[in-house]
């Protein structure tokens, strides 16, 4: 396809390809090409699906598209036929004959295949009549399952491009910031800062300006950045070249984490698809603007999250991040002004120009506007992304539409915001989430990891798994960090060990607050966060592990034991069978006996028991 020269170009292009997609009257099998879904066997789903409609001699008449995620990861592989909209989850190669004979074919839905509602227990045929799906607002994500993340023609018909257009030839650069600013959107990594002020920041400084994609994302647990990348490239490029018109920037970086690949190689196909077309590079659209964009690999520090540690790993120096006085808008980037924003916000600029900054502003609370995509993981039935309006509340979530806890458990906690992120209790289910809310509870919204924990969970156990996991990753730059986080490490470690003592809780409060002050950058600042409140919340759990030497969720090895309850053992056997230790005994029928001198407590016997009837101690 040869290069556009203007505006009209991309215009009668854009146009050309919605009346060839009219023309074509073909049927669309939508299949989820996604991280997620891949590990499930996309790939062998695909090749029976092109295998059986060459079967079939509908090869022609119907179109496969391999498309990014979907969100729904629990139900992968996913498949959605078009232009119905009817949802196949977890779809085996041994499925399609039925689906191409039945529906493809013949009109028919396949009943034993279509998603099944946990709660009402009715068959749902539609993707938008699943509560999961419903309940969303997916004006960020919507997209990923319509395209081929390959193909910038996919991106250029569903209105790509338009902003970029918008932007370069009917807005000055103060009028794009204007619009960025009154849309109130704020940073979708962490911090939340003002994206708006952020760029109107850097547009005041002198100097080679650079324009920096966080695509760095480390929280476990989370991959809203990596799916945005990998299923719709091209919007967090346009979101990029957008950026660089407002603040005077002809080169820009991603910054993408190196075990990322379906995201980098789909991002490469949009860079040399963009370019070929005349929307990246020299003389964009023939505007006289030029910019281009060159990806970076991270190794994998966590740190490297934080900007300016970013900033010089970009540089190909040790990621170590510097003095928060020194602000990457005024001094980032090779000491220049540097624009950095994370994948999801790029993502939002397109959806702002387009939409307008009252129509975006409209969404979300007060001070918190648009939507947010967070990954819903954990003790929770339905796991995926999630994207909805700032303000939706934590039940919603994670009831209507993650489906509640699992196995009809009680819900214990939540924690939002990644390993630095707080722990918060039953009692804020009802609270609106946003940056402001969250942080009034001893949490934050980081990139948007939430994970969800059940009545089985030991608070203190999640809290020193957190700590662990920040120790690692600290750069041990600066002592408070270092030394801190080892220090409020080992006295967890001792108190899940039965080595507890009094005034440990004290001591971890002390040091929280002092490494919180501290420390030299983010990962610091933040890292008491889930010690901190699950004292705050949970106090009595510590306190029962140091005083009663008890661990009152069964975790912690050393603190319980199990026992059989004689009342409700059925002598059904079950648990003897799977006991790995042959440390269960009992006739068939009557009640059974656990010698806690073989049990290694791995908790086989107690999961596997339909009875309650093996209890921790």
């Amino acid at each position: 396809m040869a290069k556009l020269e203007n505006r009209e170009a991309l215009e009668e292009l854009r146009n050309s390809l919605k009346i060839a997609t009219q023309e074509k009257s073909k049927r669309l099998i939508s299949l989820c090409a996604g991280s997620g879904c891949s590990a499930y066997g996309t790939a062998k789903v695909h090749k029976a699906l092109k295998a059986e409609l060459t079967k079939h001699g509908l090869q022609d008449d119907v179109e496969i598209k391999l498309t990014g995620c979907h969100g729904f990861c629990e139900k992968g592989p996913i498949l959605v036929i078009q232009p119905e909209g009817i949802l196949y989850p977890q779809v085996k190669e041994d499925h399609i004959p039925n689906i191409v004979e039945e529906t493809i074919k013949n009109g028919n839905l396949v009943q034993s295949l279509l998603f099944k509602d946990p709660a009402s227990k009715k068959k749902i045929s539609h993707e938008h009549d699943v509560p999961f799906y419903k309940l969303q607002k997916r004006i960020i994500l919507g997209n990923n399952g319509l395209i081929d993340p390959t193909s910038i023609e996919d991106y250029i018909s569903v209105g790509g491009y338009s902003a970029l257009v918008k932007a370069l030839f009917d807005m000055t650069p103060e009028e794009i910031i204007d619009q960025v600013k009154k849309s109130g959107l704020r940073g979708r990594g962490g911090g939340g800062f003002p994206t708006g002020i952020k760029w109107e920041t850097c547009a005041r400084h002198d100097g080679d300006r650079y324009v920096i994609c966080n695509a760095d994302e480390g929280d476990p647990g989370a991959y809203m950045d990596r799916s945005l990348l990998e299923g719709n490239p091209h919007s967090i490029l346009e979101g990029m070249i957008i950026g660089a018109i407002a603040v005077g920037s002809h080169e820009g970086y991603v910054y993408v984490r190196h075990e990322y690949p379906l995201a980098v190689k789909n991002l490469l196909f949009a860079l040399q698809s963009a370019r070929r077309l005349g929307l990246l590079g020299e003389n964009i659209l023939g505007s006289g603007f030029s910019f281009d964009v060159h990806i970076s690999r991270g190794g994998g520090a966590f740190v490297c999250g934080e900007s300016t540690a970013l900033m010089t790993s970009l540089e190909g120096k040790p990621g170590r991040p510097r003095a928060k006085y020194i602000h990457t808008v005024e001094k980032g980037f090779r000491e220049s002004p540097s624009l950095l924003n994370n994948v999801e916000t790029w993502a939002n600029v397109p959806v702002i120009i387009n939409n307008g900054a009252d129509w975006y502003a409209s969404i979300g609370t007060e001070r918190s506007k648009g939507t947010k995509i967070f990954s819903l993981v954990g003790k929770v039935v339905n796991t995926g992304l999630v994207e909805v309006p700032m303000g939706t509340s934590l039940r919603a979530i994670i009831y209507d539409i993650g489906g509640g806890i699992p196995k009809k458990k009680k819900f214990k906690a939540v924690q939002t915001g990644g390993p630095s992120g707080g722990c918060i209790p039953e009692q804020f289910l009802d609270m609106g989430v946003d940056f402001d809310e969250l942080k009034k509870v001893g949490s934050i919204m980081g990139s948007g990891g939430m994970i969800v924990m059940d009545q089985d969970t030991c608070m203190v156990d999640v809290a020193r798994y957190f700590l662990d996991f920040l120790k690692e990753e600290s750069c041990g730059q600066c002592t408070p960090c270092r030394e801190g986080i080892k220090h409020m490490l080992q006295v967890l470690t001792d108190i899940c060990a039965g080595n507890g003592k009094e005034g440990d809780i004290e001591l971890l409060e002390e040091i929280g607050d002092v490494v919180a002050k501290a420390s030299l950058c983010g990962l610091g600042a933040s890292a008491p966060n889930p010690v901190l409140t699950t004292i705050r919340y949970f106090r009595n759990e510590y306190e029962s592990h140091i005083r009663d030497k008890k661990c009152p969720a069964g975790v912690c090895k050393p603190l319980f034991y199990y026992e059989i309850d004689a009342e409700k053992c059925t002598g059904c056997t079950l648990c003897a069978l799977k006991c790995p230790q042959q440390a269960i005994s009992g006739e068939k029928k009557k009640v059974h006996h656990l010698d806690r001198e073989k049990c290694i407590k791995c908790g086989i016997c107690y999961d596997s028991c339909k009875f309650d009837a093996i209890v921790i101690k």
